[in-house]
């Protein structure tokens, strides 16, 4: 057997556990005066800027919705030191790598569970991960507790893991943050409601921290700036060997390819040959781009793990600038990326925590998010794949594009912004209902409200931009 075949055996040994413990009566239901413990599971501690970001407006939003008088929120974390700062007035809890026995333990004391992670329920990045999101959801619905995704994304999934969402979220609230997703899991019979992601209403440092970090890595100030976001994108599945960690221990093996604890990424020599073409015409478009047009070149790794594909391309490029999610925290890269001029981009928040002040963007994209996202914006010309015949070409020509259509790419962008705004409010009210179905003493708002009301405070940049495109 498998490791991800172990670990899917034993969530779901927890999660029938917790069913028949609560059937005898064991643990805790809210009653009314108590303040509502919602636990946020998700993947944060880990410098994924996206991650940080989308969880961090989550906890505002519903903590606005509720009033952080009626409730108590804990989100988990890998490392506390990569998240001090984040989560203002919330409880993190260590998530370990063995993650099992921490939600058998940690669930049962909350009142509820809101999954944070967007890539939820797919094989595409880990097994382990769309895992441990249906275990939470899973234990939370099997004592009868608050059970929602939010904002997820659905894709492919691997047979059993595809069974056991099937089964164990079945009495959970999914808000997907688009219609494929929702066609995805209502083949599974899983409840679901359309959102979006919840990185829209996330408000970085103001554009003179930006500025100033920029013109400390060699900015004019009167340049343009190429951001440029790459990955690794074929190094995904992350799956747990046992027989690969020993090795490792051992003799030093599959060093290259660790993720950690016993966790491996894919790799070997399809792998790394698709990764060089990658970096080959990521960085070739760029060069040719450069030569051509006055831009002012950096790198930026949205995640730590993306480092490696900066520095690579950078060391290519003659020693571009490199910011990397290591050094600077959520509030700074997105302040940062918030003054670049033109974006291309391989992860999907770059791009989403950069519309709101309009960055003509790009994406070369891995899976469906960004090809969503694309999609959603009419910008089906701006979007490539990681592994697109003639990479390099292409990039360069939409690179261009984005010098010289930017007005009008700006403006669709703008549209979608003000759109998705008014999706997250609506998740905000799912939310609040299937609050009222699970506990309906639970005290909410009362009589017809405005729909901002369901999003947590915004930026005066915000509600200019509202004011523009409503």
């Amino acid at each position: 057997m498998s490791m991800d075949l172990a670990l899917e055996a034993w969530v779901s040994s927890l999660i029938e556990t917790s069913k028949l413990k609560w059937m005898l009566g064991a643990g805790h239901r809210w009653q009314p005066g108590e303040k509502l413990k919602l636990l946020f599971t998700g993947y944060n501690g880990t410098r994924n800027t996206g991650s940080d970001v989308r969880v961090e407006e989550m906890l505002r939003q519903i903590r606005h919705i509720l009033g952080a008088d009626k409730c108590e929120l804990s989100v988990l974390s890998q490392n506390f030191t990569l998240t001090q700062g984040y989560f203002e007035d919330v409880k993190q809890v260590k998530l370990p790598d063995i993650f099992p026995p921490m939600l058998f333990r940690e669930v049962p004391k909350y009142d509820g569970v809101v999954a944070c992670e967007g890539s939820m329920f797919k094989s595409k990045f880990a097994n382990a991960l769309t895992t441990m999101m249906v275990g939470s959801l899973g234990i939370a619905s099997a004592q009868n507790k608050l059970s929602v995704g939010y904002g997820a994304e659905a894709g492919y999934m691997d047979p059993l893991v595809a069974k056991m969402v099937a089964r164990y979220c079945k009495d959970s609230l999914v808000i997907t943050r688009n219609p494929e997703s929702q066609t995805v899991l209502g083949k599974l019979g899983v409840s679901t409601e359309l959102g979006t992601d919840t990185a829209w209403t996330f408000e970085p440092h103001g554009a003179e921290y930006g500025r100033e970090a920029l013109r400390k890595v060699g900015w004019d100030e009167q340049t343009p700036v190429l951001a440029v976001c790459p990955i690794n994108p074929f190094w995904w599945p992350v799956k747990a060997s046992v027989t690969k960690f020993l090795a490792k221990t051992v003799t030093g093996a599959f060093e290259d390819s660790h993720y950690r604890s016993v966790y491996f990424h894919n790799s070997g020599a399809e792998v790394n040959q698709a990764y060089k073409y990658y970096l080959s015409a990521m960085t070739n478009a760029v060069d040719r781009f450069r030569k051509e047009h006055r831009v002012f070149v950096i790198l930026v790794a949205m995640e730590m793990l993306d480092t490696d594909a900066c520095e690579k391309i950078a060391a290519n490029l003659g020693g571009v600038p490199v910011l990397s999610s290591a050094t600077y925290d959520m509030y700074q890269l997105v302040s940062i990326l918030r003054c670049c001029h033109l974006l291309v981009s391989s992860r999907y928040h770059s791009i989403v925590t950069s519309m709101p002040v309009m960055v003509a963007s790009a994406g070369v994209t891995m899976d469906e998010r960004i090809r969503n996202l694309m999609h959603e914006r009419g910008h089906q010309d701006l979007l490539l794949t990681v592994d697109d015949q003639d990479l390099e070409d292409k990039l360069f020509a939409i690179m261009g594009k984005l010098l010289k259509e930017h007005e009008s790419i700006r403006d669709g962008i703008g549209k979608t912004v003000a759109k998705n705004l008014k999706l997250m409010a609506r998740m905000g009210v799912y939310f609040e209902e299937h609050l009222q179905r699970r506990y309906p003493e639970f005290p909410t708002h009362q009589g017809l409200q405005n729909w901002e009301d369901y999003l947590p405070p915004l930026s005066p940049n915000l509600r200019k931009l509202l004011e523009s495109y409503s």
